[in-house]
């Protein structure tokens, strides 16, 4: 079962970003964030992209813009056919969510960012931030070089392309444990409003949790003469807005899109709500979050 447990104390956070390499930063610096990544020699595919996107103007003015900066070898890491389509002029709007991913408005240096748990980025969707002893990771990419100073913001360097997250829909069917949901959601017509509405929470139940249920209830609940039914069971998984887990532990009860509320039951570091176990948490998508259950919920 999940056990939700606290970050370590700021000062023991810090330490971890520390312990990567930093730069000094008494040092004025002279360029702007382009020039600055220029400068460095190590950034080549990075400014690439840049250019491509139509980015180099905006990186320019005045910010200030915090930039978790791939290398060349992180860029690497996409493949040469991957990094050639995505520089093709038809493919310069994901390109550019790419790369707004990586930038954060406002000035970030590293004692910031070890504070933080999420940074919501140019592109809208949050950066997960998880710093601990071992070091601070940014959506995943290790954070290897901090506090690169230039005249209108920060840089810090990663190791590998961090990639904005998708819609509700898309990253459950990408996760591929929730096709008796996905497949549920579409017979209920609510497949549409959980890719482009929102933001929205879902406590996402498996496939294994709808296995509890029995076939004979499935196939029943899936008939176009239970549409409404279905959609209600649906909506009662459904919060409105963006709940992380850290708030998720806080609550008593979620108010549904059902219009009832679950109950939040916090016990032993572990977490229920009406009774389902959460075994996952903070699956971002580009439209809300999804923490998984072990267990259909039926509104009351």
């Amino acid at each position: 079962m999940l056990r939700f447990v606290p970050l370590f104390a700021a000062g023991l956070l810090a330490a971890g970003l520390a312990a990567q390499t930093p730069v000094d930063a008494s040092a004025k610096p002279t360029k702007d964030i382009v020039g600055t990544a220029i400068g460095a020699g190590s950034f080549q595919t990075l400014i690439a992209a840049v250019k491509a996107a139509g980015l180099v103007e905006t990186l320019q003015g005045e910010g200030p813009f915090t930039v978790f900066a791939p290398t060349d070898e992180a860029f690497a890491k996409l493949g040469k056919e991957t990094i050639a389509d995505l520089l093709k002029p038809e493919n310069k709007a994901k390109l550019t969510a790419v790369l707004t991913y990586h930038v954060v408005p406002g000035n970030m240096p590293a004692g910031k960012v070890v504070t933080q748990t999420s940074l919501a980025t140019a592109q809208g969707a949050s950066l997960p931030i998880v710093a601990n002893k071992d070091g601070v990771t940014v959506a995943g990419a290790k954070v290897v070089k901090t506090d690169v100073m230039a005249t209108n913001g920060v840089i810090h360097v990663i190791d590998t392309v961090v990639l904005p997250p998708e819609n509700i829909v898309a990253t459950a069917a990408k996760a591929g444990k929730f096709q008796t949901l996905l497949t549920a959601a579409t017979a209920a017509g609510l497949a549409d409003t959980l890719a482009n509405g929102g933001p929205f929470t879902v406590f996402a139940p498996t496939d294994e949790a709808f296995a509890k249920l029995g076939k004979e209830t499935i196939a029943e609940l899936l008939k176009p003469a239970n549409k409404n039914r279905l959609a209600n069971v649906l909506k009662y998984h459904v919060v409105a807005g963006v709940v992380k887990a850290a708030d998720v532990v806080k609550l008593t009860e979620a108010k549904t899109l059902q219009g009832g509320a679950a109950a939040i039951k916090v016990a032993d570091g572990k977490v229920m709500v009406d009774g389902a176990n959460v075994v996952a948490t903070d699956v971002a998508a580009s439209n809300g979050v999804i923490h998984v259950i072990d267990t259909v919920i039926l509104p009351r």
